[in-house]
């Protein structure tokens, strides 16, 4: 049996969350919709929160269709459907079309699937090890961009700022959804094919016993702010739950105002955090 907590909330002062999170059946996932500076062409009438949220509905509806699909052809579907929504008034070849992170889960009774697209993180408890699952060419693409002195410059929040962000997200576009860049969920359905997926028994000495599934909003308590290690958040989920995983990130975001201890291009991000646990069948 699998239970699962959920939270998701916007970054402070925004009416919108461009984040999306789901838990229906079997299938858990939460979805970070890329957020565009001002200026910026995406060649789209929409936004990354309908994005997240068509994305979403898809992915569910394709949940309740095939089930027993794996997650990649669900992912795969859920795009080409999202294209299909846009109702032929975007640009969809524009590389900055809206686009989404995504990380799934599904039980599939006694093993779980999963798959993670871009900057998402999936934390395994397996008991002795806690495993963590990321995929790693978003990061090493945004690498390639940290030779230019695009953040971290000037006061947060200020006109060059501004600028600087946006020259560093024209820079990242170049590398989206290319084989030496990296891959995420936007108009190109063959990007769920090249998301990391795997599988973890449910039973057994190595098996699951809890999983969380973050967006780089809430996995910041521990990549960028260093509240606690993996084990400590997946411990402060299951006792305390995800809106105060979120609490505490806020808190850190306050704390480091102007992001002078922690870069980041951003006060603050938007947060998505799910909790499952799992019990092991009794025979």
């Amino acid at each position: 049996m699998m239970r699962v907590r959920l939270a998701s909330e916007p970054a402070p002062g925004r009416a919108v969350n461009e984040d999306q999170g789901f838990a229906v059946g079997g299938l858990v996932g939460v979805l970070d919709g890329v957020s565009v500076p001002d200026g910026v062409d995406t060649g789209c009438h929409h936004g990354a929160a309908w994005y997240v949220q068509r994305l979403s509905h898809h992915l569910v509806t394709g949940y309740r269709c095939e089930p027993d699909a794996p997650l990649g052809h669900l992912l795969a579907k859920a795009i080409s459907a999202v294209r299909e929504d846009h109702g032929g008034r975007c640009d969809l070849d524009n590389p900055g079309t809206v686009a989404s992170t995504v990380c799934l889960l599904k039980n599939a009774g006694s093993y779980v699937d999963y798959l993670v697209l871009a900057d998402s993180s999936l934390v395994l408890d397996r008991g002795d090890e806690i495993q963590v699952v990321t995929d790693d060419r978003f990061q090493n693409a945004v690498a390639q961009l940290d030779r230019l002195p695009l953040i971290n410059q000037t006061t947060s929040g200020s006109v060059e700022e501004v600028a600087r962000v946006r020259a560093r997200m024209a820079e990242k576009h170049k590398l989206t959804n290319q084989p030496d860049g990296y891959w995420i969920a936007a108009a190109n359905p063959a990007a769920a094919y090249e998301a990391v997926t795997g599988a973890a028994p449910l039973h057994g000495p190595d098996r699951v016993w809890r999983a969380a599934l973050l967006t780089d909003g809430a996995s910041a308590a521990v990549e960028q702010f260093k509240l606690f290690d993996w084990r400590g958040l997946l411990d402060l989920l299951t006792d305390h739950g995800p809106h105060e995983l979120i609490r505490q990130v806020r808190v850190a975001e306050n704390a480091d105002y102007d992001g002078h201890a922690r870069p980041r291009y951003k006060r603050h991000d938007d947060a998505t955090a799910a909790l499952c646990l799992f019990e092991e069948d009794q025979p």
